[in-house]
């Protein structure tokens, strides 16, 4: 039996009107991908623990899923493990992470006040880059963590990141340090630490960009 609902004219009844369908956050992702029966990112960390959708699960140590406060207003997204993070089970703990510490540190946050991930949650052979298949198995993972977290601000860390959460057809030329709105999420793209530790040119923009992410940030604590 359909429940009724009061009708805006008195003495009139109608159905109740369905629940609005999910719109998923990240390009291209279905509804049906983004495990919306999981009501916690515990149940979703559980879950990935045991997937196996793609073969980067066999070939690596153990599945990363994320670090920091799953409650943060800022995420900030990467694009796979590598070595280090597969040892130890956290993203961003190599060389380019202690960059990325720094780079915090220095608009006045802490690693443990943001939530980190990255697009894939297993590490790619010898560090490449995840293929589109790859990504494609994990982004409703990816789509379900900025479900339950709803940050603020999602900043993508390098390209890979960037075609995944905003457009397919992004460049990073065009993208970096421009800001889009979502959904209520305000989204930024810059470059990712590794490149920042091989190109050191980037540093500046980089810097410009986290910049603007401190500000963002104030402004929405502020309530603007």
């Amino acid at each position: 039996m359909r429940s009724e609902q009061p009708s805006l004219f008195p003495g009139m009844t109608g159905p109740s009107p369905a629940p609005p369908a999910y719109a998923p956050f990240l390009p291209g992702v279905r509804a049906e991908e983004s495990f919306l029966e999981l009501r916690d990112l515990a149940s979703l960390q559980q879950v990935m623990r045991e997937c196996r959708r793609c073969g980067l699960r066999s070939g690596c140590r153990q599945m990363v899923f994320a670090d920091g406060d799953p409650q943060a207003s800022l995420m900030l997204v990467g694009e796979g493990p590598g070595q280090t993070e597969d040892e130890l089970g956290l993203p961003f703990v190599g060389r380019a992470g202690q960059l990325l510490n720094q780079i915090l540190a220095a608009i006045a946050l802490r690693r443990e006040e943001v939530y980190i991930t990255n697009v894939v949650k297993c590490r790619p052979p010898g560090n490449r880059l995840p293929t589109p298949a790859e990504v494609l198995a994990c982004r409703g993972c990816l789509e379900a963590q900025i479900r339950l977290v709803r940050p603020r601000i999602i900043v993508c860390l390098g390209l890979l990141a960037t075609r995944t959460v905003l457009d397919p057809r992004a460049t990073m030329g065009a993208a970096r340090g421009q800001w889009t709105t979502r959904q209520g999420i305000q989204v930024i793209a810059t470059y990712h630490p590794a490149a920042l530790l091989r190109n050191p040119q980037y540093k500046r923009p980089a810097w410009n960009d986290f910049k603007s992410v401190r500000a963002r940030l104030e402004e929405a604590a502020h309530g603007n």
